[in-house]
């Protein structure tokens, strides 16, 4: 069981997904291809629909307490705006259309809503991203839409978002992203916080996080590990260059393969369609269990 052994109801859905499926596939903003956006009901139902068990949203509060799907930065290349999205009101952002997506016929492809992509699948995973900044306001509105259990969090780990997570009364599950051993050691001594796992960031090979036996230690003390394949356009690798690139236009084994070897439970990438079918082949072992915390 990953997590504490007293948020174990909170944590069932995750634990169910991760006994029935490892390591568990997680897609980067959903599946976001042809005429379907990134970070929509669409993108989460084709990532869903490749095999994916979790999928990862980026959200974004307008300026007058509303929440959207959306990575801001991108508003120029979806939107031909260059107005920051956070910037906006909720009017504003349901007034921006995906360019490649809506028509002169009259056919709107605007931005996603949390709740309508939430409440559109009740039964899968969410990998929260890019939301801390509004979490005084969005862990009252996660409560409200009934996602305990199917909703991870993710932040950096810095004492504002770790405080607030520790002092909220309902105990959403917390994945942190973690660039040392130094700072799964904070955040595992933070016992108010539900921390089922961590998504380890390691540029090469010779890094802490990519030696053996560093997952199964993660394992001994209830946590998972996410280890992400997906390629940002900074080019940096997010774990040893073990990623996304390297396994659909080389070898997966040099990719995928490494990092399941490696002990991961969680892969997040923008390739289920690949992935999984790799992955459900295989059928890989797995080097530990992990212990009740």
């Amino acid at each position: 069981m990953f997590g504490q052994a007293r948020f174990a109801e909170a944590n069932a859905p995750l634990n169910a997904a991760l006994a029935a499926a490892r390591p568990l596939v997680a897609v980067h903003r959903g599946t976001g291809l042809g005429t379907i956006a990134e970070n929509t009901s669409a993108a989460v139902t084709a990532a869903l629909r490749q095999g994916a068990e979790m999928v990862e949203i980026d959200v974004v509060q307008s300026t007058d307490g509303e929440f959207f799907l959306f990575h801001d930065g991108y508003e120029p290349m979806h939107f031909g705006v260059e107005k920051n999205i956070r910037t906006m009101s909720a009017a504003e952002i349901r007034a921006l259309e995906y360019r490649w997506c809506s028509d002169a016929a009259g056919v709107r492809y605007g931005v996603a809503e949390l709740a309508d992509v939430v409440r559109a699948h009740p039964a899968a995973l969410f990998n929260v991203d890019r939301s801390w900044w509004f979490w005084p306001d969005l862990l009252p509105t996660l409560d409200r839409l009934d996602v305990l259990g199917r909703a991870v969090l993710k932040s950096p780990v810095e004492d504002e978002w770790l405080g607030l997570l520790a002092a909220h009364p309902v105990k959403h599950a917390f994945a942190p992203m973690v660039r040392s051993h130094e700072d799964v050691i904070r955040v595992l001594a933070m016992q108010e916080i539900n921390t089922v796992g961590f998504e380890l960031l390691a540029e090469s090979p010779d890094h802490e996080f990519a030696q053996a036996g560093y997952i199964e230690w993660l394992h001994s003390q209830g946590c998972f590990a996410l280890l992400n394949a997906i390629n940002l356009n900074n080019r940096v690798p997010l774990f040893c260059g073990w990623d996304d690139e390297t396994s659909v236009l080389a070898d997966p084994d040099l990719g995928w393969g490494r990092l399941a070897a490696l002990g991961a439970d969680v892969i997040q990438t923008d390739w289920p369609g690949l992935l999984v079918p790799w992955r459900d082949a295989l059928g890989v072992e797995r080097a530990s269990e992990p212990a009740t915390a």
